[in-house]
Parts: C-alpha cells; sequence; structure tokens
C-alpha cells in the first residue's frame, strides 16, 4: 500500500476512535442531551431561591390559575434553578424549592453538600445504587455521575422538618393530587421529556445492593398545580416556574420511573 494512502488510514481511523470513545464518556456520565438542554436556560448565579417573575404578564398568569374553578395550583412556590452550580443537582434543587416553600429557607448548595453520597463506582468497579445515595459527582458533568432517588432525599429532608415529611412513593398518582389539594407541592422523580420513554432508553445495573434500572434522562421536580389535561411543575431546568405539561403522559412517566414522591404534611 502507498505510505501516504497508509498514514492517511490510520489518521481517519485514530480520529473516528477518538470521536466514538469520547462519546460513549459523555453518556456513560450522564443523559447525553443535558447539556444541549442546559444551554437554553439562563445562567442563574445565584445559591439562594429566586421568586417566579412578579411583572405584569406573569402575574395575570398566575391569577388566571386560580380563578378556574377546574384547577388547583399552590400559588407561591419558588422556582430555583440548579445550574450553573449543580448540573446533576435537579433532586436538592426541587427538594430546596419545597423546604423553601413550607418556611425551610436552606439553599440548593447546603443542600448539596449534606444529601448522602456514594461512588460512581466502587474499588471492585460496581455501580451506585440511587436508592443508597447521591451516585457519583453532582456539581459537574466532566465527572461520573447519576442521581438519587426518593429514600435519601426524603432522609435529608426529614433533619429540617422532623416528623412532617410523606414519602407516598409506590402510592397512586392520587396521593399525590391529595397533598396538593391539602396545600403541598410535592417532589417526584419523572424523566426530562415528561412522557413516557422506549425501553431503549433505559439500563440495567448490577449494584452490591439490588438491581437498578435506570435511564440517563431522570430529573426531579416540584408539582406545584393540576387540571383536567396538565399538571404544573417547577423544572429547575426551566427558565421559570409554573410550567405546564401533559398530564397524561407526565402520570405515565412518572410511574415509569418507580412512582417516587414526597410532600409535607400540612
Amino acid at each position: 500500500m502507498n505510505k501516504k494512502i497508509w498514514v492517511r488510514t490510520l489518521s481517519v481511523g485514530a480520529i473516528f476512535l477518538a470521536t466514538f470513545l469520547g462519546a460513549e464518556k459523555i453518556r456513560s456520565i450522564e443523559d447525553p442531551t443535558a447539556e444541549a438542554r442546559a444551554e437554553e436556560v439562563p445562567k442563574i448565579t445565584r445559591t439562594e431561591a429566586h421568586f417566579v417573575k412578579k411583572n405584569a404578564d406573569h402575574t395575570d398568569y398566575l391569577i388566571e390559575f386560580t380563578k378556574k374553578e377546574d384547577r388547583t395550583i399552590i400559588n407561591g412556590v419558588p422556582h430555583i434553578s440548579q445550574l450553573p452550580e449543580l448540573q446533576r443537582g435537579c433532586e436538592v434543587t426541587s427538594l430546596s424549592m419545597l423546604l423553601h416553600y413550607q418556611g425551610t429557607a436552606v439553599d440548593k448548595m447546603t443542600l448539596a453538600s449534606e444529601i448522602h453520597k456514594i461512588p460512581f463506582r466502587d474499588e471492585n468497579y460496581v455501580r451506585g445504587n440511587p436508592y443508597d445515595g447521591f451516585v457519583g459527582d453532582i456539581y459537574t458533568f466532566s465527572k461520573s455521575g447519576y442521581g438519587v432517588y426518593h429514600g435519601p432525599v426524603a432522609s435529608l429532608a426529614e433533619t429540617y422538618l422532623p416528623g412532617k415529611i410523606m414519602d407516598i412513593t409506590g402510592q397512586s398518582f392520587d396521593a399525590i393530587l391529595k397533598l396538593i389539594n391539602s396545600g403541598s407541592p410535592v417532589w417526584v422523580i419523572i424523566n426530562s421529556t415528561f412522557a413516557p420513554l422506549p425501553e431503549s432508553e433505559f439500563t440495567t445495573w448490577k449494584t452490591n445492593t439490588g438491581n437498578v434500572k435506570i435511564t440517563y434522562r431522570e430529573h426531579s421536580v416540584v408539582i406545584v398545580g393540576y387540571d383536567k389535561n396538565y399538571i404544573y411543575v417547577n423544572d429547575p431546568l426551566a427558565a421559570e416556574g409554573y410550567k405546564p405539561v401533559h398530564r397524561k403522559a407526565f402520570e405515565q412517566a412518572w410511574i415509569q420511573m418507580g412512582s417516587q414522591a414526597i410532600g409535607i404534611e400540612k
């Protein structure tokens, strides 16, 4: 083979291999679409809660919610962005919104430091279980990580409101609506599309505490209201709060993620 052609072939092959391994590294760390979605959200530098904008248009928007008899909305739930400090911190940011609404002013960075953490992989290269703690790095996509499920979040919330945390994981969606009706926003695990995912989006991790089904599109939001057709959420990756999402698809996606939900007893 001509020497120049051989060298060119090796170079192209090396570029392809590097690109492939780079793509695999991104997927192994987090939802590969997360960074693209994050770029659409204004960069918030504050680490404390910031309330929904009180401009005329948005105030009218909230009033419209409360005027409709078939719609139940909890007004005044602060909307907090997880960015830019917590690229994987949707769960603790959503918990911060819930606690702030109940009068406990703890910021997302404090919760991020306090949430129980476990390695992404242990010394035997076995992955961590999100039911046991936050898996990997909560701060940046440049390090391996995943997220955390309801148990460790409920335990952390309990340290701030002893005896008042209601972990209703495993119950029906009606239990969430009951909490909303009582005046408590509800922390949930969902996916970033707010709709059921195909099985191709899931994989099973073998951990030291059992197998766990995960998706790199895992996400957490706070439910702040509902009506016949929509669920209203404070999404820590959205530009503002009280975002409507289709109710039927949201319910199905919530069930698909293990029916995980936490509220506060009123």
